[in-house]
């Protein structure tokens, strides 16, 4: 594996993130167990070689694979949450972005997993971007509180918490059924209780 002192050839890097990416792939479609370091190498084009020179294992590259996962995740949210427009524009903007509703949250399924949350390091990421999140929303919460969008017995910690649930569920809900619509149901239903009625 590189350590933080050894140069890369763009063609190593270029490897590593192909790795990296497969490896998230397979994670969200099959899970750990079922994500072998032979259908990582087969995605991502690579040989056994090749992958044990950039990481120690199957754990480290998947720590790579759920922290970028987070990463992104964390940063499109952020994006969205600090975007132009009111408190309950950016909560609407960030619920309603466009999503693969029926592959799924990439992190919410990776709390389904039991390998996974049974590795404290593997763990990791997940909580700390699902709870990171669930800080941003009532922070957004509390601005549209103290601007009059919400009433003052809101509480932006519990409400952030159901509109997490809520956003979970619903993918749980529409993977149920085979069809996106009641994920959007759901999202109807609290922007609905966040007096934000449908367009």
């Amino acid at each position: 594996m590189n350590t933080p002192n050894t140069p890369r050839t763009p063609n190593a890097a270029s490897t590593a993130d192909r790795l990296v990416e497969s490896t998230r792939e397979l994670l969200w479609e099959r899970g750990y167990t079922g994500t072998s370091p032979r259908a990582i190498q087969q995605r991502a084009g690579a040989g056994q070689g090749s992958m044990y020179h950039h990481f120690a294992g199957k754990p480290e590259l998947a720590l790579a694979a759920i922290t970028r996962t987070a990463d992104e995740l964390g940063a499109r949210a952020d994006g969205l949450l600090t975007g132009p427009g009111t408190p309950l524009d950016r909560i609407t903007a960030y619920l309603r972005r466009e999503r693969d509703v029926l592959r799924g949250c990439p992190i919410g399924r990776l709390t389904q997993d039991p390998d996974v949350m049974a590795d404290p390091a593997l763990r990791a990421p997940v909580e700390q971007t699902l709870g990171r999140l669930r800080e941003r929303l009532a922070e957004v919460l509390a601005e549209g509180r103290e601007a009059g969008e919400l009433p003052p017995s809101v509480d932006p910690h519990d409400t952030a918490a159901t509109v997490l649930a809520v956003l979970q569920g619903g993918y749980v809900l529409a993977r149920a059924a085979g069809d996106p619509a009641p994920f959007d149901r759901a999202i109807t239903g609290v922007l609905a209780l966040l007096g934000r009625p449908p367009a």
